[in-house]
């Protein structure tokens, strides 16, 4: 790879590839050491194509989980099975990631911006902009963006749009799918709103247990199938539909906390 080699973002990549392996270095302790990330489906990672792969995903903060994605997915390109130890994956990373991000929030402050090198697609919210609701027009270039790094690789994106759990899928990512025509993997996340500020960069509580559950490619009639019908599929892929909703009582949520904290344990003795 030569030391000026270009993405179709005209980011160069000798120097993405430094800023993975740093970053990752940086935040590996936070999904394998204050907390543990429990992964299932890193088979299903190694069976894909190296290009238009599009991965939907609920979404928990802002920064945490496509940043354990990033973990996730390297891992287990080069050859774990289910887990993230040994960081040596960090050394020749995945160039062609990228993730869909607000505008904005990648405009928010020096950190954001040194992440968005990383693999970030800005685009702006057609829905929400500055804290206040706004009703403009889905911006081409947005689109012709996110076609272009499915033409290039991999595409993380957050169909709901913000780290609110139940929130309706956006039609733009049907309408996405449609167009381009990817391979659609499910990615069902748990644990990083318990484990991490909303931002996702300062650690809240200690020894959580987070998940993190890549499902089989979903099966679309590209040319036939309705917008409404595809928003309906991701909907319970990613475990956020409606019928998923429930009132959780008080001691429920309790017996909950005391499973995660047995879960803990049990897992640092068969690590140990």
């Amino acid at each position: 790879m030569g030391i000026f080699k270009k993405n179709p973002f005209g980011h160069i990549l000798f120097l993405k590839k430094w800023l993975i392996r740093i970053m990752g270095a940086l935040t590996h302790s936070r999904y394998n050491g204050f907390n543990e990330l429990q992964i299932e489906g890193s088979e299903i990672l190694r069976n894909l194509p190296d290009k238009n792969v599009l991965f939907v995903s609920n979404h928990q903060t802002y920064f945490a989980d496509v940043v354990a994605m990033f973990h996730v997915f390297n891992a287990s390109l080069s050859g774990r099975e289910d887990h993230i130890k040994n960081i040596g994956y960090l050394w020749q990373p995945k160039l062609n990631l990228y993730y869909i991000a607000a505008k904005e929030t990648m405009r928010s402050g020096p950190l954001a911006r040194i992440l968005a090198y990383a693999g970030a697609i800005p685009v702006e919210r057609t829905w929400r902009a500055k804290g206040k609701t706004v009703n403009r027009q889905v911006k081409m270039s947005d689109i012709t963006n996110i076609g272009k790094a499915l033409d290039d690789g991999w595409v993380i994106t957050f169909p709901q749009g913000t780290t609110t759990p139940w929130k309706p899928i956006r039609k733009g990512t049907a309408h996405i799918i449609r167009k381009y025509q990817p391979i659609v993997v499910p990615i069902v996340i748990d644990g990083f709103r318990r484990s991490f500020d909303k931002k996702g960069i300062r650690i809240k509580k200690r020894g959580i247990l987070q998940s993190m559950v890549i499902k089989e490619p979903l099966v679309f009639d590209y040319e036939n199938e309705a917008v409404e019908s595809i928003i309906e599929k991701l909907e319970y892929s990613i475990e956020q539909h409606d019928s998923f909703l429930k009132v959780i009582p008080e001691s429920e949520l309790k017996a909950e906390e005391d499973l995660n904290e047995m879960r803990r344990w049990s897992y640092k003795e068969k690590k140990s």
